[in-house]
């Protein structure tokens, strides 16, 4: 604003200095003129009227020295008036050329002028001499290529507005804008050309297209869908993914009403979703609910999920819609399973039992008759009570060690006593387990009365129930590597196929036609090419068997949080020895299983991924600052997987969390089977 107005009066004094020096020269002429003629016209007379010749004569020369002193004293007196308002407009003239300049040489924009004419710099700011390497010397000196292409030339008189790449002399591309103005320099015409570089900006620009691009190819990938909703508008963003979830055409960044997508798609359930959402924006519960899709190829299951945040003051529902159909049917086979893991526990020989608190929550047929009980007697019965008076200690303290990492138990195990107080030895096992949703420990207990024959036995059901899990572990990625090549192989195949009948097409007569539609094959073929790559590293990374473990680590950590908002920390040191295939399985599966679970449930700011090896074998420590959990009261099935995983491969698994504090997850393997026996 002051700039402004500063310009503004400069402007009005040189109109008034113009003036000013025009009727300086037309007014001091015509005075002058004036006065003279009156003096000689009118003097003349005068004297002669008043005195005699001689006299008269003498007056006459009085009256040239008069005229001329007057006239001079008259000049003087009206030149000096002008010429002071002369220097001051030079004055102010000077101080405004100064600050102009002052204005350019502080300017951090690269500033140049150049005539016109023949493209001669005439002017560089220091900006635009550190932005090209140049050095002090005069402007007219420096030869206009050197600034790379940025200064228009004397026929492109326009070329400077604009975007333009710019390559400076140590390599670099730059993308700067321009632009180009006319301006007086020296009392000539000349054009100023002001630069701006916007290669970050750009930059940002093109890596924010990118990643909403992996972003809207993870949804795809997850069937996992985003939304939010504005009750201010009534309507919302909703991502292409959950539109083709709902069976709808995706809404192109367009904004779409969610409930009366959700009504039009579930109109049995458009009553329960309106009140589900309407009490999340008054602050209840968020929403979490699985409704029903009918669809041709039968019904899907769609989870959807959402609640409330305050932008800037303003309420908004956000959530997302995921197609849980798969997750559902898991979820039955689960429970299936484990129908059938209970009714394996009551066929086991051995005994097993579940203690909760100190006491008996569950006992096997096999268990109930080991301390010589009717069947479901057990149940309710202290812990103690099964043990020794002398070696309840020892019990407590096995139970501390059974659970501690990568340590055994301690030997030998406290004796246990049946129900007439006779008292045996006993092999133990121990874990921890969930029964009827409340932590417990399970025992396995075996009666070593035959000392040699129950250790024998133990050992072989021990030998055989490993290389069964191993068995099992191993068909499993064997299963996953037959998929990937398969699903590789035979869509590969497809897409071939259609490549080839793509260049038979080209043979068609309208050949516009013929080359968009064979261009729209190619592209679909290319497209579902790269798919099917994601896809078969998904269900198998390469780089686990190609570079090994740390390598694959390093990979599925970058691409899990390439888009993430929490912050990793990666230590993965080189391991002394690559491990067994089946080691590298198990610790890749723990390590995804937990950085998914930081990222999914704890919502955590900062996640460390550490690996380290000695001489015994690996440490896999994984840990994050979210929102923890309480082991007691949470389904830990992921973590009785990772669990199972750690123990199959010969090692142990420890999980500490609380709520509000984090969690830690700490997996030591060995390097290979032998070391695990």
């Amino acid at each position: 604003m002051g700039s402004g107005r500063t310009a503004g009066a400069d402007a009005t004094r040189d109109v008034e200095l113009q003036a000013r020096l025009t009727r300086l020269r037309r007014g001091v002429p015509l005075a002058y003129l004036a006065l003279g003629m009156a003096w000689v016209l009118l003097g003349d007379r005068l004297v002669d009227g008043l005195f005699a010749v001689d006299a008269v004569r003498a007056l006459q020369s009085a009256k040239g020295v008069l005229f001329v002193v007057l006239t001079a004293l008259g000049l003087y007196l009206l030149l000096r008036a002008q010429t002071a308002g002369l220097e001051r407009a030079h004055a102010r003239a000077v101080a405004s050329e100064r600050r102009y300049r002052a204005l350019l040489e502080a300017h951090p924009d690269p500033t140049w002028l150049v005539d016109p004419a023949d493209g001669r710099l005439l002017y560089l700011n220091p900006a635009a001499r550190a932005f090209f390497g140049l050095d002090a010397g005069p402007a007219d000196a420096i030869d206009p290529a050197r600034l790379h292409g940025a200064a228009p030339g004397p026929d492109r008189a326009g070329a400077a507005d604009g975007l333009r790449r710019v390559r400076l002399a140590d390599g670099r591309a730059r993308d700067v804008e321009l632009h180009a103005s006319e301006a007086e320099y020296a009392g000539r015409g000349a054009r100023l050309v002001s630069m701006r570089d916007r290669t970050e900006a750009l930059e940002a620009q093109r890596s924010r297209a990118q990643a909403l691009t992996r972003l809207s190819e993870a949804q795809r990938i997850a069937h996992l869908g985003s939304w939010d909703f504005d009750p201010a508008t009534g309507t919302g963003h909703v991502s292409d993914e959950t539109c083709r979830l709902l069976g709808r055409t995706p809404a192109g960044g367009e904004d779409r009403d969610i409930r009366a997508l959700l009504g039009d798609c579930l109109p049995d359930w458009e009553e329960q979703l309106d009140a589900l959402m309407d009490a999340a924006l008054s602050g209840g519960a968020e929403i979490d609910v699985i409704v029903p899709l009918p669809a041709p190829a039968g019904e899907r299951r769609l989870q959807l999920r959402g609640q409330r945040v305050d932008a800037d003051g303003h309420p908004l529902l956000r959530g997302t819609l995921q197609d849980v159909t798969e997750a559902e049917t898991v979820r039955r086979q689960l429970r299936e399973r484990e129908r059938q893991f209970r009714d394996l526990i009551h066929l086991l020989p051995d005994g097993v039992m579940l203690v909760a608190r100190g006491r008996v929550r569950y006992a096997n047929p096999a268990c109930a008759a080991i301390f010589d009980h009717p069947p479901q007697a057990l149940a309710g019965q202290p812990l103690d009570a099964l043990v020794a008076d002398a070696d309840r200690p020892l019990m407590e303290a096995w139970l501390r060690q059974a659970h501690g990492p990568a340590q055994q138990p301690p030997a030998p195990a406290p004796r246990m006593r049946r129900r007439d107080g006779r008292l045996f030895g006993a092999a133990l096992g121990a874990s921890q387990a969930r029964y009827e949703g409340e932590a417990c420990t399970l025992l396995l207990v075996r009666d070593l009365t035959e000392a040699e024959r129950s250790r024998d036995a133990l050992a072989a059901g021990n030998r055989e129930l490993q290389a069964m899990a191993a068995r099992i572990f191993s068909v499993q990625e064997d299963e996953r590597r037959a998929i990937s090549r398969d699903l590789h192989d035979d869509v590969g195949q497809s897409i071939t196929a259609i490549r080839m009948s793509a260049a038979a097409a080209m043979d068609e007569d309208d050949p516009g036609r013929r080359r968009d539609d064979l261009e729209d094959i190619l592209v679909l073929a290319d497209a579902t090419l790269g798919r099917l790559r994601d896809i078969s590293t998904l269900l198998r990374p390469p780089q686990l068997d190609a570079l090994g473990l740390e390598a694959a680590l390093r990979w599925h950590a970058d691409r899990l949080f390439r888009s993430a908002e929490a912050a990793l920390e990666l230590d993965i040191a080189p391991l002394p020895r690559r491990p067994a295939r089946e080691i590298e399985q198990a610790c890749f599966r723990i390590a995804q299983e937990a950085l998914t679970n930081a990222l999914r449930h704890a919502g955590a700011g900062r996640v460390t991924l550490r690996l380290q090896g000695h001489a015994q074998g690996l440490d896999l420590h994984v840990e994050d600052d979210g929102a923890g959990f309480d082991p007691e009261e949470v389904d830990k099935l992921g973590l009785v997987i990772m669990r199972e995983r750690a123990q199959l491969a010969g090692g142990a698994l420890r999980v500490d969390s609380a709520p509000r504090r984090g969690t830690r997850v700490q997996a030591s393997l060995p390097y290979g089977p032998a070391d695990a026996a």
